[in-house]
C-alpha cells in the first residue's frame, strides 16, 4: 500500500465497500480550511488499489488549490470508484456510494467527474443530500462540463495573448487531447472562434465521429505530442506531461482541462525551459467547480455568480502568467503561492 506519508496534509482518507453492490471506493479529504471539501467522483477500472489511492490523493490536493484559487468557500476533496464505466455502472453501486458519502456528515460534497454524469449523481442523491451536479431540482447545476470548457477557452486566449500579443483564435491551431464532455465542448468553442483543430482520443469511434462533425485532422494518441500547433490542450487523463512527452511538443502554449497534467512538479520547469507557456490546470479548469459551488451554496442567482467567479478566475490566470513571465519563474509556482495564501482565508 502506498505510503500515506508521501502525501502530507490530508485530513481524512476513507475506504468504502459494499459487498452486495460491488462498491469499492476511496474518498479523500485534503482540506476543509475554507469550508466542506468538494470534488468530483471518478469511476475508472484501476489496475491496483494503490493506483486508485495515488490518484485520489493527488486529485484531492489539487481540489484544495483549485477551490482556493477560484475564491470559493470550499475545501478540497475527491472520490474514486474502482469499476469499469462500460460494464459496472448500476443504481445499487451509486446508492451504496451515496451512503458512504452520507456517513461523512457533510464534510465532503460529491459531484461528477470522469466516468460519471448528472444522471449517476441523481442516483447518488437518493441516499445522501451532499451531492451536486444534479440534472434537476431547485438549485440543480447540471453537467458542469460546459462551464469548465468555457473557462479553458478563455484561458487559452489569455495564454495566447501573453505569447503572441493577440487573443485571436482565427488561424491558430489547437491540438486537443481527449473528446469527452469537456473536450467536445471546447472543440465547439474553438471552431466557432475560427481555430483549426487537431484531435485525438482513445475511443476510435468517437474520434472518427468528431472528425466528421468538424472536418478537422485526427491523429493517433501518440501523434498528438508531435504535431505542430499553437496550443496543446490536454483534456483527458492526468500525468501525461513528462520529460519524454514535453521534449516532443511543438507548441507555444499548454492549456487544457485535464487534472494533474504534470507527472511531477519539475515538469513545469521543463516546459519553461523549452519556452512553452503552461496554464496551471487547477486554475484554467476551475469553471466546473464554480458551477458546482453555486449548487452547493444554494445561490439565488447562479448564472450571475458563475459569471462573476469565472471573470475573477480568468483575471487570476492573467496575473499568474504575467507574473511568471516577468519573474522568469514557472506559472505553477506562482499559482500555488497564490492558492496557498488563500487557504485559510475567508473568500470574497
Amino acid at each position: 500500500m502506498l505510503n500515506l506519508l508521501e502525501f502530507p496534509g490530508h485530513e481524512m482518507v476513507v475506504f468504502a465497500g459494499d459487498e452486495e453492490s460491488g462498491l469499492r471506493a476511496i474518498i479523500a479529504l485534503h482540506s476543509t480550511a475554507r469550508g466542506p471539501a468538494a470534488g468530483g467522483v471518478r469511476l475508472r477500472p484501476y489496475r491496483r488499489v494503490e493506483d486508485a489511492l495515488h490518484d485520489v490523493l493527488e486529485l484531492s490536493r489539487a481540489m484544495t488549490l483549485k477551490n482556493a484559487i477560484a475564491d470559493l468557500p470550499l475545501g478540497g476533496g475527491k472520490a474514486v470508484i474502482i469499476a469499469d464505466p462500460n460494464r459496472d455502472k448500476t443504481e445499487a453501486l451509486f446508492e451504496a456510494f451515496g451512503r458512504a458519502v452520507d456517513r461523512l456528515g457533510g464534510h465532503y460534497w460529491a459531484a461528477e467527474d470522469m466516468g460519471v454524469g448528472p444522471d449517476d449523481m441523481a442516483v447518488v442523491a437518493r441516499t445522501t443530500r451532499y451531492v451536486a451536479g444534479l440534472p434537476t431540482g431547485p438549485f440543480a447545476g447540471g453537467d458542469p462540463s460546459p462551464v469548465t470548457a468555457a473557462g479553458v477557452f478563455e484561458g487559452i486566449k489569455i495564454a495566447l495573448r501573453h505569447t503572441t500579443g493577440s487573443e485571436a483564435l482565427a488561424g491558430r491551431t489547437v491540438a486537443v487531447q481527449g473528446l469527452g464532455h469537456v473536450g467536445s465542448n471546447l472543440c465547439a468553442l474553438l471552431r466557432e472562434a475560427g481555430a483549426d483543430l487537431i484531435i485525438t482520443d482513445l475511443n476510435a469511434a468517437l474520434l472518427a465521429e468528431t472528425q466528421r462533425e468538424y472536418g478537422v485532422l485526427a491523429v493517433s494518441p501518440e501523434e498528438i505530442y508531435t504535431v505542430q500547433a499553437d496550443v496543446f490542450a490536454p483534456c483527458a487523463g492526468g500525468g501525461i506531461l513528462n520529460e519524454a512527452t514535453i521534449s516532443r511538443l511543438n507548441v507555444r502554449v499548454v492549456a487544457g482541462a485535464a487534472n494533474n497534467q504534470l507527472e511531477t512538479s519539475a515538469c513545469a520547469n521543463h516546459l519553461a525551459n523549452r519556452g512553452i507557456l503552461y496554464a496551471p490546470d487547477f486554475v484554467i479548469n476551475a469553471g466546473g467547480i464554480i458551477n458546482v459551488a453555486a449548487e452547493i451554496l444554494r445561490v439565488r442567482n447562479p448564472d450571475d455568480y458563475v459569471t462573476q467567479k469565472l471573470n475573477g478566475l480568468t483575471a487570476t490566470l492573467d496575473e499568474v502568467l504575467g507574473q511568471a513571465l516577468r519573474e522568469g519563474r514557472s506559472p505553477l509556482a506562482i499559482a500555488e503561492e497564490i492558492a496557498t495564501r488563500r487557504i485559510g482565508q475567508l473568500p470574497n
